[in-house]
């Protein structure tokens, strides 16, 4: 099951690295450090049914904007 309650400490001071990590590159270079970011994280969760939720919640909140 996906937890998507808060569970980041700081989750403003980690917005801010997500953010800093793509600055200074171009559109390209940035969504494929996004994309190995998530990749990486992909990994590290490792159960398709977790992923599979994540990427449904993500795809529709990216719908709505």
């Amino acid at each position: 099951m996906l937890n998507t309650e808060p569970n980041i400490p700081d989750p403003d001071g980690f917005y801010e690295q997500l953010v800093a990590m793509t600055q200074g590159l171009d559109d390209r270079r940035a969504r494929l450090a996004t994309a190995k970011l998530a990749l990486l994280l992909a990994n590290h969760i490792g159960d398709r049914a977790v992923l599979a939720e994540a990427m449904r919640l993500a795809r529709g909140d990216a719908e709505k904007n």
